[in-house]
């Protein structure tokens, strides 16, 4: 692998699962100023395959700290389960590279903490966790309703995300389930939360109550819950009821409900409809979105604008 003055922004991913895949690559491939040099996956036949099907031009490497040690990388992009996290991103920053992870940040608060004083040493180098998709689209239209107080004083809020992914208690475990692998992260608890506190600001008070349904798969012990509800305070004053799980059969799509003195919101994750009503309405009716407010996926070129702005990349840039 040679060295490319090109004056791209040079790439190199350690874990390219199906996220990565899916939602990072044809962004960053439809980047002129970007170029992925390398790629690490979980074992090198995968790093190989992904690059034969994908980036025909990168070069596969067998573990990741070597493409940390690359000298002529400016960014590692992670795309591993949560107990890679800490140890490459720290890498990473070390090495002088700036770094793009996926969520969820880490294995637990210790490795976040971790995490972030690193970033704080590095001040130079620009450190970015993966945004939740979910509300994305309507995220502006729900801060305009709730900053113009349109349900009034928000006090009742309710949080439903409810599949059937785990039903089957046959199946072998699944990543997400094992603790080694994806740390203290249950179910989607901690991608809502980030939602809710951009919304109804930081939750100051929490209880709650979690189940194995099926502790035992194939030889596995889970101790990660299959149910969980929290009942929790906003620092705005509103209770909240939030409830998880992996097991409910035929459940219905992700929901958020907010109950106000004068009024209702409610937003449907999968549509990404907003609805409304007041005091005195019928029912609660559809919030059309307006162009100008609706939100897209921009978590790539937001990274790499962020790069690029950054002093120690200007330089490299305009030698």
């Amino acid at each position: 692998m040679t060295h490319k003055n090109n004056h791209k922004l040079r790439i190199g991913i350690v874990g390219a699962g199906s996220i990565v895949r899916a939602r990072h690559l044809p962004a960053l491939k439809k980047n002129s100023e970007v170029e992925i040099v390398a790629v690490s996956n979980s074992t090198y036949e995968s790093s190989e395959k992904f690059c034969r099907e994908n980036l025909p031009h990168a070069t596969p490497l067998r573990n990741w700290p070597e493409i940390v040690a690359l000298p002529d990388l400016d960014i590692i992009w992670i795309g591993t389960p949560p107990y890679m996290h800490s140890a490459v991103t720290i890498s990473a920053l070390e090495a002088g590279k700036h770094v793009f992870c996926q969520a969820r940040m880490s294995m637990d608060l210790a490795e976040a903490e971790e995490m972030l004083a690193a970033s704080k040493r590095y001040p130079e180098l620009v450190t970015m966790l993966c945004p939740p998709p979910f509300g994305m689209r309507a995220d502006l239209l729900v801060k305009k309703i709730l900053a113009e107080n349109y349900i009034g004083r928000p006090h009742h809020v309710r949080l439903q995300s409810l599949t059937g992914n785990y039903l089957d208690p046959d199946a072998p475990p699944h990543w997400r389930q094992r603790i080694e692998i994806s740390g203290l992260n249950v179910l989607t608890l901690g991608i809502y939360i980030e939602v809710l506190q951009r919304w109804l600001g930081d939750i100051t008070g929490v209880f709650a109550r979690e189940k194995i349904i099926y502790p035992t798969r194939g030889g596995y012990e889970v101790i990660i819950p299959d149910l969980l509800t929290v009942l929790c305070s906003f620092e705005n004053g509103a209770e909240g009821v939030l409830e998880f799980s992996g097991v409910d059969a035929m459940a219905p799509g992700d929901r958020l409900e907010i109950y106000g003195s004068t009024g209702a919101l409610t937003y449907d994750f999968g549509s990404d409809v907003v609805q409304v009503g007041k005091l005195g309405d019928r029912a609660l009716h559809v919030v059309d979105l307006p162009p100008e407010l609706e939100g897209e996926w921009r978590v790539e070129e937001d990274f790499l604008a962020a790069v690029k702005s950054s002093s120690r990349m200007a330089t490299l840039l305009h030698k």
